[in-house]
């Protein structure tokens, strides 16, 4: 899926959905070298951007995401739904269950 939105603030997630943003590698090496684009790798950490408000269970129970907007997570390498926003930017819809952790600063 790959559709092309003005803002991530026009995007609201349904459910158990959360809107995350990869976090930017470093195009520039400690010592001051730049790196070309295509060597420098996605990570795996992103933040989040919106939540859903969850889901009701079978047994009637509402549960709801782990994370909160400005959270920085670990995401999965594949998955998820990329949204384009423009050129350059995009963001990712997962849900809760897929994101493997939360990172504490």
């Amino acid at each position: 899926m790959s559709a092309i939105v003005k803002s991530a603030k026009s995007i609201v997630p349904l459910l158990d959905r959360v809107l995350v943003q990869r976090v930017k590698a470093q195009a520039k090496t400690a010592s001051g070298l730049y790196l070309p684009e295509k060597n420098v790798e996605k990570l795996n950490q992103a933040e989040v951007l919106a939540v859903g408000p969850g889901f009701t269970d079978a047994n009637g129970n509402k549960v709801t995401p782990q994370v909160q907007v400005g959270d920085k997570v670990l995401i999965p390498q594949f998955g998820g739904s990329t949204i384009k926003l423009n050129a350059e930017d995009e963001v990712i819809l997962f849900r809760d269950s897929e994101i493997l952790a939360k990172i504490r600063e």
